[in-house]
């Protein structure tokens, strides 16, 4: 083990002990992924050092990685199993998708920002993560032909949850977005019943502007 894999690896498991467990994620899933994933390899090498600290990080085009604690805990409140299929909009850094497809079945993600999908897409193979599905296009129109889905991850902030998005889970499936002004959101957890949908607030959050039709206004 070279001296930068041995300084990554403490790094990740001060983050996961002092971000993760410390406020309450127990999923043993979410743990195992953000424990294992080389978080440093999908921000700018000369924020490397920064990847494991507890806040949001730049990674060009105006866009964010979210800090490791939101991330888990979003990833959490889906309750996903190893047969699940799920669709995330806004593949950005990547780390999001990376964290599902150590959890799920096969994950689907949308990226606007035609950068970011192209070198998402290239560190995917590079770390070959084979069941990883990408596209580059409108995320809030979801991905109707692989629809429906168990679970949909939208990790940037609108006015509203699309109603494509909804109309593309599953029966039983769980829909997690923050919803709000620009300034600040709301992170709602929808879930598909037969009789309709039900919603939960599970606090406040910030996230950068989610781009297409259904995102803020100009």
């Amino acid at each position: 083990m070279n001296m930068d894999h041995r300084k990554f690896e403490i790094l990740r498991q001060n983050m996961v002990k002092k971000q993760i467990l410390a406020r309450g994620v127990s999923d043993a899933a979410v743990i195992r992924a953000m424990s294992t994933i080389p978080r440093h390899l999908f921000v700018n090498e000369a924020l490397a050092d920064s990847a494991y600290q507890d806040f949001p990080l730049p990674i060009g085009e105006g866009q964010t990685i979210s800090q490791p604690y939101i991330i888990s805990e979003m990833t959490q409140a889906l309750e996903l199993t190893g047969d699940d299929r799920v669709l995330e909009i806004g593949t950005g850094s990547g780390f999001q998708a990376a964290v599902l497809a150590h959890i799920v079945f096969r994950v689907y993600t949308i990226e606007r920002n035609n950068t970011l999908f192209m070198r998402t897409r290239k560190l995917f193979d590079q770390l070959r993560y084979h069941n990883i599905v990408t596209r580059y296009g409108d995320g809030t129109q979801g991905w109707k032909d692989e629809s429906p889905f168990d679970a949909i991850i939208v990790t940037a902030g609108g006015e509203a949850i699309p109603q494509p998005l909804l109309d593309q889970l599953a029966p039983g499936g769980r829909l997690i977005m923050p919803v709000g002004g620009l300034m600040s959101q709301e992170l709602l957890l929808a879930r598909k019943h037969t009789q309709g949908i039900t919603i939960d607030n599970l606090g406040g959050c910030r996230f950068v502007k989610l781009i297409g039709q259904h995102g803020w206004k100009a």
